[in-house]
């Protein structure tokens, strides 16, 4: 096929999987796509799938992503207004976009035109049913039980006008949609950067599996519930697909020896081909005008953001014991001595002075404790918290550019499969000490800690969840602290039904204004800590628990379709 077939049918095709962006299932006339002989080849194939590798999907970790929708990291300048309860359904609606599901559609009913042998592109084939799932699965997350569409529609389809599926449905055709993709995917490690593999498909089997189990269980008997829900079956889906994983012996936790640097390294290597944690990375390249924006650039300064006091009193410490009552807790008087005898994971993800800032060109260090005065001086210099991030940021200044880098920025990792096997086996009531081991002591021998004893938990008088068992606690706890930053924690808290424990009448505190230099220009609260958002939420995050767990459907969409009906609360 010529350059200019090809430019002709991106610009036929790019125009309609954008077109009528307002209108249900945003369907567009496929008798407008002239281009006949365009799956013919295996190379067409991989053409068409690689619209799926943008930033829209495999997005940058900067300063202003990573979590702010969650209790861990805020931004001071904006009060989240689905924790605050405060969105409408006519105005903060998002779009019930079935752009990618059609699309991916198309493709999976076209792809047998190909007059190459199969082996030849079914990692195209996997890909597009590993995609179909994954835009399916951020529906689901957003809406709950929507339309199940798996083929593509025309404009007098009558399936433009079918009701909405059960949530449980829908994730059972994600899950068969990651089998497919399991299937035709690569088994190949690869580098981890050009194309998705095999175990990428599972990886995010586990995690659909995990969440739709989660959901099932900690929401039954509320307005969320799913008719005939079976948590089990989903846990063990979660279980088995981290476990054929944990089982390639193709990868494992990032380790070089030091635990006192190697979690926070792994964030800011420049490669990840043979890493042996990494499983998908974007790679950026400026030659080819692919790159990461201004990302560590921005991390130089904490411009308005910064970690809660509710993340920092989750690590335990080096004990492997919490803070409450713990004669190795140093207090808050400052943040080094906040995480001295803490898990190493404290200081590797939150700046203290002692560290470097700048690794500059002429080989000289300037160290955090330069901006650590300097906090609150400006705007620049104003972190929202006090705990000021420190993951994913790399202090040498030559990778730093004000508009232009090439930092990579992981997208899947070793470590969750890790953390969604040893949960599902919990929810289960199958863990046993051999299954902590293979999980979360590989993840604690990194940073240096000891490992979690399930027979002998040390009690928290601050456990997030103390109507749980302990066991569950502490799983729930090294999760969050082991895979901060990395847009899992709202999900997490969506799918345990947990708002009611860690969002509704709170704010998110910060350190203790004390220690600085400079006066912060926040409130404080009795006990002296920032309290960012003090006047603004006075009676804390005002979220709705019978409401706010999923997105309003756009009244357009309920319009045009009078076979959908809206979510629980936005009535």
């Amino acid at each position: 096929m010529n350059t200019v077939k090809y430019i002709l049918f991106i610009f036929l095709t790019g125009s309609l999987f954008t077109a009528c962006q307002k209108d249900f299932l945003n369907r567009y006339p496929l008798d407008q796509v002239t281009e006949p002989v365009f799956f013919k080849s295996a190379n067409d194939l991989k053409i068409y799938v690689n619209q799926y590798y943008d930033r829209s999907n495999f997005p940058i970790s900067g300063n202003n992503a990573g979590d702010l929708e969650a209790d861990v990291y805020i931004l001071e300048t904006s009060v989240n207004q689905r924790l605050q309860g405060t969105r409408t359904a006519f105005n903060n609606a998002p779009s019930l976009n079935y752009a990618g599901v059609r699309s991916t559609n198309y493709f999976i009913e076209n792809y047998y035109k190909c007059e190459e042998d199969f082996g030849k592109y079914k990692q195209y084939v996997g890909e597009a049913f590993f995609f179909r799932a994954f835009f399916y699965f951020n529906l689901l997350k957003s809406f709950g039980g929507v339309p199940w569409v798996d083929k593509v529609l025309g404009t007098s389809s009558p399936e433009l006008y079918t009701a909405r599926s059960p949530r449980n449905v829908i994730a059972d055709h994600i899950i068969q949609d990651l089998d497919s993709a399991a299937l035709y995917l690569t088994a190949d490690k690869t580098d981890g950067a050009s194309r998705i593999n095999r175990w990428i498909a599972l990886l995010m089997q586990s995690r659909v599996a995990l969440y739709e189990g989660s959901w099932e269980k900690y929401h039954q008997g509320t307005a969320f519930g799913v008719a005939s829900a079976d948590p089990a079956k989903y846990f063990t889906k979660a279980a088995s697909a981290a476990s054929e994983i944990m089982g390639s012996g193709l990868y494992d936790i990032y380790a070089t020896g030091n635990p006192g640097n190697d979690y926070f390294d792994l964030f800011g290597l420049r490669d990840y081909s043979t890493n042996k944690e990494v499983m998908f990375w974007t790679k950026m390249n400026l030659a080819l005008n692919i790159h990461s924006h201004s990302k560590l650039y921005r991390f130089e300064t904490p411009q308005g953001y910064g970690m809660t006091k509710g993340l920092a009193d989750s690590y335990l410490c080096s004990d492997g014991k919490p803070i409450a009552g713990n004669a190795l807790f140093q207090g808050y008087d400052n943040i080094l001595t906040e995480t001295t005898n803490r898990d190493p994971r404290f200081s590797q993800t939150v700046f203290t002075p002692d560290v470097a800032w700048k690794i500059n060109t002429n080989g000289t260090t300037q160290y955090w404790q330069e901006a650590y005065d300097l906090l609150y001086s400006n705007g620049t210099f104003s972190p929202a918290t006090g705990y000021v991030r420190r993951k994913d940021y790399n202090p040498i200044m030559a990778y730093h550019h004000l508009n232009f880098e090439e930092t990579p920025s992981i997208q899947y990792r070793y470590a969750e499969v890790l953390l969604n096997y040893v949960e599902a086996r919990a929810e289960l009531g199958q863990v046993t000490q051999g299954d902590i081991d293979l999980t979360i002591k590989k993840l604690r021998d990194r940073v240096g800690m000891p490992n979690l004893d399930m027979n002998n938990i040390a009690t928290d008088p601050n456990w997030e969840f103390p109507a749980l068992s302990p066991l569950i606690n502490e799983i729930r706890r090294e999760r969050k602290v082991e895979l901060v930053l990395e847009n899992l924690r709202w999900p997490d808290i969506a799918r345990w039904a947990a708002a009611d424990e860690l969002i509704v009448g709170k704010r998110p505190m910060g350190a203790k204004a004390s220690q600085f230099a400079i006066t912060p220009n926040f409130p404080t609260d009795a006990n002296g800590f920032i309290d960012v958002f003090k006047n603004a939420l006075p009676d804390g995050y005002g979220f709705k628990l019978d409401r706010d767990y999923l997105d309003p459907l756009p009244q357009s969409q309920l319009i045009l379709n009078e076979n959908l009906t809206q979510n629980p609360g936005w009535e």
